[in-house]
């Protein structure tokens, strides 16, 4: 995922294990806004399909003066790379004792882990590599989606 800006309030982040199909557990870090604007959005998934090649889906929103809009939004990440201003933060809040963020997340926390939380986090030029992305309400101003055969990727 590509994010010229994200805008989030109600910030949290822990780290726990996700379990994909198989049954194959990664560990991810999870990113958790109540309330995020995010400005240039490019989400890009690459499928090897056997006996044709890669097949690309590319999503992108929010590059006019609309923003993209998401409430409740959980990224499982193991990648990031951004310019990050945070304000009001905790850094080594324990997962369980975590207030400012969603407070539908209690399902992935491991209480005990570590965690931060901020009551504003503004990130720039986002690079990350998720494993899931989930929002409770997800408006996607000016959506394109588009499907093509080889690898076509944000970054």
């Amino acid at each position: 995922m590509r994010v010229d800006e994200l805008d989030g309030r109600g910030f949290v982040q822990y780290g726990t294990l996700d379990t994909q199909h198989g049954g194959k557990r990664v560990p991810v870090a999870v990113s958790a806004f109540k309330n995020a604007k995010i400005s240039g959005l490019c989400q890009s998934v690459v499928v090897p399909v056997p006996l044709f090649g890669d097949v690309s889906l590319k999503l992108t929103a929010g590059y006019g003066k609309e923003k993209v809009e998401a409430k409740n939004l959980f990224i499982d990440l193991d990648q990031l790379d951004a310019d990050a201003v945070f304000k009001g933060i905790n850094i080594g809040v324990a997962a369980g004792d975590t207030t400012k963020g969603p407070k539908n997340d209690t399902n992935k926390k491991d209480p005990g882990s570590f965690a931060q939380e901020a009551d504003r986090a503004l990130l720039s030029d986002v690079k990350q590599t998720a494993w899931a992305t989930s929002a409770g309400t997800f408006k996607l101003s000016g959506l394109s989606m588009k499907v093509s055969k080889g690898k076509n990727e944000c970054f």
